[in-house]
């Protein structure tokens, strides 16, 4: 799909919405979204939809009908960086972030995940993954099966035969068709103190969940990308 068409559906759709529901209701909407980002299976959609939500949030500041509509969206932050930054309903709007769980909240799930664990044994994950919410859930899932012990999970970890070679790939097929965000991610990975990069890459790495920011410079999240990245990012 071209531009042009991408264009036609945005507009057919935008007038759509505008005369049957907004005109209709004329009221407060509220639209609800979850799970966004799965949109990005499709190549072929995804622009062209995402620049249409984009519209629809340019539109409520300048037509009256459009204030009426109040758009929520949850999503994942990995596939970001494949999208059009100018085009992304992501960047605008109130952002809420999930912040990262907390030691005393990952012992609270590992219980509930019925693993008797340690402070000491809890602290051994989050040395490698911090509290970030997808992988720390990720992990005590495995774990809860008895399929795997804590200690092979954190030497498998950061290579392809650990629990995250999935994920992980996804990331790598990002920085695939985006070489320019992959060069300089590699530049947090390989400095061993906190970097600063170009103020673009810099908002698409830490939007994707790569990176933490340390004033106006970088490091990456968490040892574990650090260490995966390392090995087996190229570009």
């Amino acid at each position: 799909m071209n531009l042009d068409e991408y264009r036609g559906s945005i507009v057919n759709c935008t007038t759509y919405f505008e005369d049957n529901i907004l005109h209709q209701i004329n009221n407060n909407l509220v639209l609800a979204l979850d799970q966004l980002d799965r949109v990005f299976q499709y190549p072929e959609v995804y622009q062209g939809f995402f620049a249409m939500l984009r519209t629809w949030h340019e539109e409520a500041k300048t037509v009256d009908i459009w204030e009426n509509l109040r758009l929520i969206v949850v999503h994942s932050t990995e596939n970001y960086g494949s999208l059009d930054i100018n085009l992304s309903p992501f960047n605008v709007g109130l952002v809420v972030e999930l912040t990262e769980f907390a030691q005393p909240q990952i012992e609270v799930l590992a219980n509930y995940h019925q693993l008797n664990y340690n402070q000491a044994q809890i602290q051994q994950l989050i040395s490698l993954i911090g509290g970030h919410p997808y992988l720390i859930r990720l992990a005590l899932y495995h774990l809860a099966l008895g399929h795997i012990t804590l200690e092979t999970l954190l030497q498998n970890a950061p290579t392809n035969a650990g629990i995250y070679e999935e994920y992980f790939r996804r990331f790598l097929n990002i920085f695939k068709v985006n070489p320019s965000l992959a060069e300089a991610f590699m530049q947090v990975v390989m400095a061993t103190e906190p970097i600063g990069i170009a103020t673009m890459p810099a908002y698409q790495l830490y939007s994707m969940g790569l990176v933490k920011r340390v004033g106006d410079k970088l490091i990456t999240r968490c040892q574990l990308y650090q260490q995966y990245f390392h090995e087996h990012l190229k570009y």
